[in-house]
């Protein structure tokens, strides 16, 4: 007679056979010519052109974890709308202070211009070229 561990342990058995049985029939069954082209990376169709260690602008990634942030906190939504009507008012209010938070961040991030693709350059100011130390010397010496 088995044990309820013993009926996991079948189980957990019979999933690793069938696992290793689908890729040996996937390595056995695969086409074997090799040619240069499969060595290559594939990038949407393009000739892979230049160096792998291309620079980034930065505010790809900074639009990605800004995106990510908001997503993981909007999945706290969902738990929130099935439940909605056995909270009552208070997780009601709950939640309004939890969406006017994410709006301020929102905010913040498209006010800051975070958001946008194309930014604008940078003005930054001139500074006056001073006068090196022995023409500003030479210049207090004759006066």
């Amino acid at each position: 007679m088995l044990t309820e561990f013993g009926r996991v342990f079948i189980f957990l058995i019979i999933g690793a056979i069938f696992v290793a049985g689908g890729l040996i029939t996937a390595w056995l069954v695969r086409p074997h010519r090799w040619y240069p082209g499969k060595l290559t990376s594939y990038e949407c169709g393009e000739e892979p052109v230049g160096d792998s260690w291309v620079r980034f602008n930065i505010r790809f990634y900074v639009v990605a974890l800004i995106f990510l942030i908001f997503d993981v906190e909007i999945v706290f939504l969902f738990p929130w709308a099935v439940v909605y009507q056995k909270l009552g008012l208070y997780a009601f209010i709950e939640m309004m202070i939890f969406l006017a938070i994410l709006l301020v961040g929102y905010a913040y991030v498209w006010g800051k211009g975070d958001l946008d693709w194309d930014k604008p350059t940078p003005h930054i100011p001139v500074i006056k070229k001073q006068k090196p130390v022995e023409q500003a010397y030479a210049e207090e010496v004759t006066v």
